[in-house]
This record gives C-alpha cells, sequence and structure tokens, in this order.
C-alpha cells in the first residue's frame, strides 16, 4: 500500500474519509489549519482528531497553532463570501504544506478529507491539489467524499465516536457569517 498524507481540517470530517481509504493506503494524518479561530476552538478540535484517530489506529502529525500564514495570504480578501477566492487561498495554504511535507517525509501521495464538506467546492479543491501536486512532483488523490453520502456517513461517525462537531468552517470570518445568518433566522 501507497504511504498517503492525509490533510484533516477535523476528527468529523476524517471519519469517513479514514474508513474509505484506509483500504487502499496506509493514512497519517496532517492537522494543519492555520485558519482555525479562536485558538481555543483549533485546540478542540485537534484533540478530537487526535482521540478518534486514537481509536482507529491512525498516526496523527499535528503543527503549531500560528494564524499568521493565513491572516497574510487572505489579506485583501477578508469581506469574501465563504465559498470564494479566501476559501480557495486558503486551499492553497493547507494542501502546499500537506504536499511539501509529504515530498520530506517520503510519503507517496497526498489527499485531504476538505472534499467531504456539501460547503466546500470540490472542483476547486482538487484543481488546488493538482497543481501543488505538480510543483512538488508528488502525486494528489483527487476526491469527492461527499459522494455516497459520505458527507451523511461522517456524520454518523462523528456520533458514533461522540466527536465535536462545529458549525463554523473554521476561521474567524466563516464564524461571524454563521452567526449573521443565524441571527438572520432567528
Amino acid at each position: 500500500m501507497k504511504k498517503m498524507l492525509l490533510h484533516s481540517c477535523c476528527g468529523p470530517c476524517s471519519t469517513q474519509v479514514i474508513d474509505v481509504l484506509r483500504k487502499d493506503y496506509e493514512i497519517t494524518i496532517l492537522y494543519y489549519n492555520p485558519n482555525i479561530q479562536p485558538e481555543e476552538e483549533y485546540t478542540h478540535r485537534l484533540a478530537e482528531q487526535k482521540r478518534f484517530c486514537e481509536a482507529v489506529g491512525v498516526e496523527v502529525i499535528d503543527l503549531p497553532y500560528n494564524t499568521d500564514e493565513f491572516m497574510c495570504k487572505i489579506k485583501g480578501h477578508e469581506a469574501d463570501r465563504e465559498g470564494g477566492e479566501r476559501c480557495k487561498l486558503c486551499f492553497e495554504i493547507r494542501l502546499d504544506k500537506t504536499a511539501r511535507l509529504a515530498k520530506e517525509m517520503g510519503f507517496e501521495i497526498f489527499a485531504t478529507t476538505l472534499s467531504v464538506s456539501p460547503h466546500k467546492n470540490t472542483a476547486v479543491i482538487n484543481e488546488v491539489g493538482q497543481a501543488i501536486s505538480e510543483k512538488y512532483n508528488i502525486e494528489f488523490l483527487a476526491g469527492n467524499f461527499k459522494k455516497q453520502d459520505g458527507y451523511k456517513k461522517s456524520i454518523e461517525f462523528a456520533r458514533q465516536y461522540n466527536l465535536y462537531r462545529q458549525n463554523y468552517c473554521g476561521c474567524g470570518f466563516s464564524k461571524n457569517e454563521r452567526e449573521k445568518l443565524s441571527e438572520r433566522r432567528s
């Protein structure tokens, strides 16, 4: 089996993706999410990621919390709506780091759990991943993990493992957008 470095945004999103991919790949999770704010949220999501991975026997590599790279990269896109250019830039940051580390650490392929979310544009994620794959000369597994009820299954796994499920993507901008939407519905 090929050794895969799988970028994960959170424990719940990783559940279904790990379940699908572990049949064909030796997976190590990379928890690298400089977009997540505040730090307490980041730490909570990381703890849940580790707890799930420990339960299913998957190693986790986590990098120190630091939002500077994200904030610099998205400068000028703070007002973008979720799903816009800011999100694409965020995908680039995380997939670039994943590919670089995969190459440096001897992994043969990299991928991401991001496409399990119905709120994420799979075509953009795969386009970014493929471009970065070519940049570092390492294979990228393009995927659409929301297919075949992937998102629904990730929710079921989260319930089964009693995982915390957040209600926003991760960055402060998406959190504010969700809160405003929730207020309008009230």
